[in-house]
């Protein structure tokens, strides 16, 4: 369906990066939004296509009651250069959580938006080092049941997290 159009590389990202972002929402149990707020399917698919220049052959698997807040969050947070975070940071954030989850989807996603953003190898590696290196200590700390106010206290209390 989507062959005969010539699609931008960046278009391409995005559109992989929608996917990995909508089946993380849903997964994650995002909310949609209320119905009498919602825009209708028809409305998000032609919003979908004027961003990317199509509609991804998986959007119209989305569920319709979840289509429509799945949508916005995107726009609004990974989308959006109005926010606190940089595109390339975002990228890197959510290539370290794919990597751990695992999502191949969007760890592909994620590393061509994250090099696309400016990111190098040796800051793509270090996020995803990163992720290993909090989930090697989260193992270690919830499985020796590592007890949470002394940890707190021996290293540098509340103050630490402010």
């Amino acid at each position: 369906m989507f062959a005969a159009r010539r699609r931008s590389p960046r278009a391409m990202l995005f559109a992989a990066t929608l996917a990995a972002a909508i089946g993380g929402a849903l997964a994650g149990g995002v909310r949609p939004a209320l119905s009498g707020d919602a825009m209708p399917p028809e409305a998000v698919y032609k919003d979908i296509e004027q961003t990317f220049g199509a509609v991804p052959t998986f959007i119209r698997q989305v569920p319709k009651a979840a289509l429509a807040g799945a949508w916005q969050e995107e726009k609004d947070l990974e989308l959006s250069d109005k926010t606190a975070l940089t595109p390339k940071v975002k990228a890197l954030i959510s290539l370290a959580v794919a990597a751990q989850i695992p999502c191949n989807y969007c760890i592909w996603a994620d590393t061509n938006n994250a090099k696309q953003f400016g990111a190098t190898d040796e800051e793509i590696g270090e996020a995803v080092a990163m992720s290993a290196l909090t989930r090697h200590w989260s193992t270690l700390f919830n499985g020796l049941q590592v007890d949470f106010e002394t940890f707190k206290k021996e290293l540098g209390g509340e103050q630490a997290a402010k």
